[in-house]
């Protein structure tokens, strides 16, 4: 039980390096959308103002903050609204999003969460 959450942390953290190591090194083709979807208008205000680049930056230093057990808590503050963001997405924009992998991400942060609740406690006082 005592390294359950390190799993976590390491698993979480892991999802996020992937995801903003792939962005970066432009390992993952560009994907098509279909012309005038929410999806395409979406992506296409992000892609090129650079801000994607930017969620990607802070999803790569929360992910480096995840893996490192000392600094979880602070990388999950970091890694939080982008969740947060992922979630909307998969709600209010494409329904496809929501998958899987988006559910684990959630339940990985949640239980680390959880399990750093007294430390998140001095946040709400």
């Amino acid at each position: 039980m005592k390294y359950l959450p390190a799993i976590a942390g390491g698993l979480l953290g892991l999802l996020f390096l992937m995801a903003s190591v792939t962005f970066f090194l432009h390992m993952v083709p560009e994907q098509k959308f279909v012309e005038g979807s929410p999806v395409a208008l979406f992506m296409g205000a992000f892609g090129p103002t650079g801000y994607m680049a930017v969620v990607k930056a802070c999803e790569l230093i929360g992910a480096i903050l995840v893996l490192i057990p000392r600094t979880r808590n602070f990388g999950l503050l970091v890694l939080g609204p982008i969740i947060v963001n992922i979630l909307a997405f998969g709600f209010l924009i494409d329904k496809s999003a929501l998958n899987v992998l988006t559910f684990l991400v959630v339940l990985l942060a949640l239980y680390l969460l959880w399990v750093g609740r007294k430390a998140f406690a001095g946040l709400l006082n």
